[in-house]
């Protein structure tokens, strides 16, 4: 049985993979919804490669009674991943990562319709703090209102924070399917979406026939990257590792993704938030660290 050392290990290293996503996006110059069904397809094939070869039979009983929700998931996911990669191309890997990570908001604000979840004092303040952060993150203070590309890019960011916020609040109607199978199906559906989505939006036959050489040769290993290592093998780690930790481990950990994206935006692509970027990165991250920390019931706030 995997111990509890190894899950932490499995997850740092899930979570640190996640935050370099965005360096690898900004190098494949493909349209981001092809990016999108790579990272699916590739995705649901590793994982359909790892039950094999751990003679793990997948299990049909477990997804059928919930096959309407996976698909649902599995559509909003690529949808998902598209406007985050188009967020990298207007505006900078650091910025994209603090707005999409405005997700936890909007899963807390919508938490008391959907779950009927108490929206207490603590986490709503947490919230104002965040909404607060993303001015600073904006660069508004410090540089006035941004340009049309950078606007784009923080609205797009926001726009797939927003998804995969429902996401996660589909996937709480779906704990009773096993993490591999419904991880599963979701890449695979994501994949399936992309398929008419690119043939209706992309000009397919000016993508096959660029020519042979390095510059494809990259594209393809990149692709491969994203789709094998990012995607199929850490997803998982990331929810393989979810079995044996507490949940508020798994989200004090996840901290590490956004960390990453803001340290290597700044090494690799030189791309430095400024005072107002790191005060946002302060007020959004550290409220949605706060708002989910456990506090003893006698002291949280009615």
């Amino acid at each position: 049985m995997k111990s509890v050392n190894r899950a932490k290990l499995d997850l740092i290293i899930a979570v640190t993979a996640f935050g370099t996503i965005g360096i690898f996006v900004r190098y494949i110059s493909l349209p981001s919804s092809v990016i999108a069904f790579v990272r699916g397809a590739v995705g649901a094939v590793f994982l359909l490669f790892l039950l094999y070869f751990r003679r793990t039979p997948f299990r049909w009983t477990s997804v059928q009674p919930h096959w309407k929700l996976l698909a649902l998931s599995g559509a909003i996911i690529s949808f998902n991943w598209i406007t985050l990669f188009e967020a990298y191309r207007y505006t900078t890997v650091a910025t994209a990562t603090l707005c999409y990570y405005m997700a936890p908001v909007f899963v807390t604000l919508a938490s008391p319709f959907l779950f009927h979840e108490k929206l207490t004092t603590r986490k709503l303040l947490c919230v104002l703090a965040a909404l607060c952060g993303m001015v600073f993150v904006s660069g508004v203070p410090q540089s006035g209102l941004p340009e049309a590309g950078e606007a784009t890019g923080i609205l797009l960011a926001l726009l797939s924070a927003v998804l995969y916020a429902s996401d996660v609040s589909i996937n709480k109607f779906l704990d009773q399917v096993p993490a591999c199978e419904r991880t599963l199906v979701q890449l695979a559906v994501a994949a399936l979406v992309m398929i008419p989505y690119i043939l209706l939006t992309e000009d397919v036959a000016a993508m096959t026939l660029t020519p042979l050489g390095a510059v494809l040769l990259l594209r393809a290993i990149l692709l491969v990257i994203v789709g094998v290592f990012h995607t199929g093998w850490c997803y998982s780690l990331f929810f393989g590792s979810m079995t044996y930790l507490p949940a508020q481990t798994v989200v004090l950990f996840s901290y590490i993704d956004p960390i990453v994206a803001i340290f290597l935006s700044a090494l690799l692509l030189k791309e430095p938030l400024g005072w107002s970027g790191i005060l946002g990165a302060v007020l959004v991250l550290g409220s949605t660290l706060i708002s989910e920390l456990p506090v003893r019931a006698a002291a949280e706030t009615k």
